[in-house]
């Protein structure tokens, strides 16, 4: 049985949080023994974790500058701070940080994973956490295997820096009965059959582009098209999105519903929903609407033709801008585009279902 080890920030309301959690769960217990660590003790996402998953708490509280401070400290005297005990493989679940902590790990029987989940616009921004370009490739270079979310996050990040390890593409685990199970579940506030209902789900954080949404849903209005959108999810843009909501007079047609535990009876309820965002890794949201059967328009960030076709097979994908993305949802509005789209969305979910997913991962693991 192997000992893995996954480390991230914490265990709080985002996507890759969510995936972590849905991977250690259901990695084959006969197989691997699994501990999931935080390098801050907080998230929302702690009390899923089964219980055959072991979870190492870490620091009480999160604070401001933690970046610059760990990078004042060399990577091994943080792993050996963090991780306590042997392991047969350490995983860094998101890039930063906890890649950073795990490079420092000298071990030589262990080995060395990094999780890539993002896509960056520049050297110095993906190198920042470890203080330069040549830091970042010490730190990756003694990874014996770098795991990325898509195809576009894996030819973005070696670009930016020169990697001698190897780089492989591996989709998310969902948890797939358990999002089709939860989205038949009956909702507390129905949709109304006189408008279209437009729902997203994300942190409410600058990269989610829900400021965009919000201009959107007024040039829909404006043009006729009677919508309201309901947002799930929370985060520290809320203050300034539900003043420009108020600004904009739309209190009545633009919800914020907070976090939900269950989105997806919503989701699956839904007309159609919108991925707004101005970057992503492999969408976590697009991923479970497409399970929930919901038609999707979703901005040209990482991942999204990997999710949804090319051509537009499964969804529709626009260039990422404010005008593009509201033409895309008046295409999606076209003859029967919602109806179609519907039923396209349920082929292409089936193609992201956990078993497969899992299977993937395995391997991996046992090829290292």
């Amino acid at each position: 049985m192997k000992k893995i080890l996954f480390l991230i920030n914490n265990l709080g309301g985002g996507g890759a949080e969510r995936v972590l959690v849905n991977l250690a769960n259901n990695l084959d217990k006969n197989k691997y023994d699994v501990t999931v660590q935080t390098v801050f003790n907080n998230g929302v996402n702690i009390q899923d974790l089964n219980d055959d998953v072991k979870y190492v708490a870490g620091l009480k509280k999160m604070f401001r500058g933690n970046v610059i401070l760990f990078r004042m400290f060399p990577p091994k005297i943080l792993y050996n701070f963090f991780v306590k005990g042997d392991y047969d493989i350490v995983v860094g679940f998101l890039e930063g940080v906890v890649s950073r902590i795990i490079s420092g790990c000298k071990n030589k029987t262990t080995k060395k994973i990094a999780w890539i989940h993002g896509e960056y616009d520049s050297v110095e921004q993906l190198a920042y956490p470890f203080g330069s370009k040549k830091k970042a490739e010490k730190a990756y270079n003694s990874m014996d295997r770098i795991i990325c979310v898509a195809d576009t996050v894996k030819n973005n990040f070696t670009s930016l820096l020169n990697i001698d390890v190897p780089v492989q593409t591996l989709y998310n685990v969902n948890e797939t009965k358990k999002i089709k199970r939860q989205s038949a579940e009956p909702i507390e506030y129905d949709f109304s059959n006189d408008y279209l209902n437009i729902i997203s789900v994300g942190r409410l954080i600058d990269v989610k582009g829900y400021d965009r949404l919000i201009n959107i849903h007024k040039r829909l209005l404006n043009n006729g098209i009677k919508n309201r959108v309901y947002i799930f999810g929370a985060g520290e843009k809320e203050n300034q999105l539900k003043q420009q909501v108020n600004s904009l007079g739309l209190n009545n047609t633009f919800c914020f519903m907070g976090f939900s535990s269950n989105p997806y009876k919503y989701v699956s309820k839904a007309d159609l929903f919108v991925c707004s965002s101005r970057r992503e890794g492999f969408s976590t949201a697009v991923t479970e609407a497409l399970l929930c059967g919901t038609p999707v328009v979703s901005t040209n960030v990482s991942g999204a033709y990997e999710l949804l076709g090319y051509n537009n097979e499964y969804g529709i994908v626009t260039e990422n801008n404010e005008d593009a993305l509201y033409n895309g949802i008046l295409e999606m509005l076209k003859n029967d585009n919602l109806k179609k789209y519907k039923e396209l969305a349920i082929s292409r979910g089936n193609n992201f279902d956990k078993n497969v997913t899992i299977k993937n991962i395995e391997e991996m693991l046992n090829s290292i």
